[in-house]
């Protein structure tokens, strides 16, 4: 077939290529380290892991995240002292409601408070 190349439109009957020069290469001895030498290696020089850590216990004073599904889609966002929360979340907590019913009922309750006084 000589050094030209074979071409895409040609029959297959008419030309044979010779492919007898392609051979897989042979395997090569790795020289690279086992994972136990490369664990080693690495704390040695503290290196840090990025295998997953274990979750940490929460602090005191966390609160569960309240993720509910009530039909509430407008976020309502206030700056409060601590101790507003803080009493806020009791009541919640106190009587299983969930933040945007409480805040619901507290509207509805200064709403009546107002209209009683003259």
């Amino acid at each position: 077939m000589g050094k030209s190349r074979a071409s895409v439109f040609s029959n297959a009957d008419e030309e044979t290529i010779d492919i007898s020069g392609f051979a897989p290469k042979p395997a090569v001895q790795s020289t690279l380290p086992t994972p136990a030498q490369v664990k080693a290696i690495s704390e040695a020089a503290n290196f840090p892991s990025r295998e997953v850590q274990k979750a940490k216990p929460t602090p005191q004073g966390t609160r569960k995240p309240r993720r509910h599904r009530t039909g509430r889609n407008v976020q309502f966002n206030a700056k409060v002292s601590q101790t507003t929360i803080d009493r806020f979340y009791a009541l919640c907590d106190l009587k299983g409601w969930v933040l945007g019913y409480t805040l619901e009922r507290a509207v509805d309750a200064l709403e009546r408070e107002l209209k009683a006084k003259p």
